[in-house]
């Protein structure tokens, strides 16, 4: 049986009669076109077409006039028919990840999906593979009034009991997906809670972090609730998206045998992402927003640095799993949130750690105290810098940072910068602390 019979197959088994083509622009916004079920064919055939300036607009639909895209220029979604799922929290309607192509049939390399999937196939024809798992936290409230309905409390069976049928229906939706939950807990806000997918290779983890996330906010709609995974959405609450990676060649390269512990090529791996953090800042952080939760004693990263079991530091080495050491040694990358385009922060950070791979770079001292807590002083002996405190200040990182240029290409880079400058300067002229926070948090 062909792709396209297979999906059509299984489009007539679930009853689905319209699907979904799922895909992020720059905005980091999920977009989707739809066809009828009886088009699934040709749609994954042919492509359907969308326009370029799409890739343009930033989360306020905004496009900056000095774009490269304007109202002329098309190009396809070519939808994959291995990520085919139907979707349990929509009637009759299925889901499918596309990547993007010219007119001509080549790849368009202003698509981020594209550009990770080409990155990964070299990374795999290396011998290497990425293993990946996103965490990713949200606030459940009421739509109406805004009201959590339970205390903050980490951990709390009060909010496990409070939020339970929509967490439960939730992890059942993410099941019919065929995307494992590993973990969920509730956290430190009032209304927040943490999902923790399990691990997947190269692109297909962030293809389920897109899912996740269209299946966070659909069922918590059908509950009646409201739920935003915006990195700020309270004064006194944050959401950010934590990312695990391991390297594997047919076991983990990030664990020693010999050492029992973290190996130099994971070491490596910490110091090329701590060199290149500023500017990765700006690829995971992507919002105004997202410098409202990157501060000191905030519980998300503020400052340069790595730890064993620092959940203050910008990257985190987590304690193994007792019996599974060797498959379970990661890293856990902090200083991301939901507000990013997902292929776009997996590509920066797959990109910053081969570098330091690459470089055969070695971090400094591993923190192992909270990084807020040393003075000044004592930060600047120790080589520990502040993360960005604001989007523009990432962005200048970023455009300085070759490597995050040359990993991106030059089309993806441009466009993706063209579009957070205009996000960035919306803000400039219009400066607040809780700046167009409703907006982005049903956005988000």
């Amino acid at each position: 049986m062909s792709d396209i019979q297979t999906v059509e197959s299984r489009c007539e088994e679930a009853d689905v009669d319209l699907v979904r083509l799922l895909y992020v622009t720059q905005s980091g916004v999920i977009q989707a076109s739809t066809v009828d079920a009886t088009d699934v064919g040709a749609a994954i055939e042919n492509g359907v077409t969308t326009s370029e300036v799409l890739q343009a607009y930033d989360a306020f639909a905004q496009r900056n006039g000095r774009s490269s895209f304007d109202a002329v220029g098309e190009v396809y979604l070519r939808p994959e028919p291995d990520t085919f799922r139907p979707l349990p929290y929509a009637e009759r309607t299925g889901a499918m990840l596309c990547t993007m192509e010219t007119p001509d049939g080549n790849p368009w390399h202003v698509d981020a999906r594209t550009r990770l999937r080409s990155f990964v196939g070299d990374l795999e024809a290396a011998g290497r593979s990425p293993e990946v798992a996103f965490e990713s936290e949200f606030h459940l409230f009421d739509p109406d009034d805004g009201s959590r309905g339970d205390e903050p409390g980490a951990y709390r069976t009060e909010s496990i009991r409070g939020t339970h049928e929509t967490i439960l229906d939730v992890v059942d939706a993410l099941d019919a997906q065929d995307i494992p939950v590993s973990k969920y807990h509730p956290e430190y806000s009032a209304g927040k809670h943490e999902i923790v997918s399990g691990h997947r290779s190269g692109v297909r983890a962030a293809d389920e972090h897109v899912l996740l996330r269209e299946t966070v906010k659909s069922v918590a709609r059908e509950r009646g609730r409201q739920a935003t995974l915006l990195p700020k959405p309270f004064d006194d609450g944050t959401n950010g998206c934590h990312i695990n990676v391991s390297l594997w060649n047919g076991e983990n390269e990030f664990y020693d045998r010999e050492r029992g512990g973290p190996s130099r090529t994971a070491r490596q791996f910490v110091a090329g992402v701590l060199d290149h953090a500023p500017a990765l800042s700006a690829l995971v952080a992507p919002t105004v927003n997202s410098y409202s939760r990157l501060r000191p004693s905030h519980g998300a990263a503020a400052y340069v640095c790595w730890g064993h079991e620092n959940r203050e530091a910008l990257i985190r080495i987590p304690a193994p799993e007792k019996n599974r050491e060797a498959a379970s040694t990661r890293i856990e990358f902090r200083g991301g949130d939901n507000t990013a385009n997902p292929y776009l922060a997996l590509l920066g950070l797959l990109a910053a750690g081969l570098d330091g791979i690459e470089r055969e770079l070695e971090p400094a001292d591993p923190v192992q105290v909270d990084p807020c807590d040393l003075t000044d002083e004592q930060r600047a002996d120790r080589g520990i810098e502040r993360l960005p405190r604001s989007l523009g200040e990432a962005l200048d990182a970023l455009e300085a940072d070759d490597r995050m240029r040359e990993a991106l290409g030059v089309d993806l880079f441009e466009a993706y910068v063209e579009v957070k400058r205009t996000h960035w300067r919306s803000f400039v002229e219009t400066a607040g602390e809780s700046w167009r926070r409703e907006h982005l948090r049903n956005l988000f």
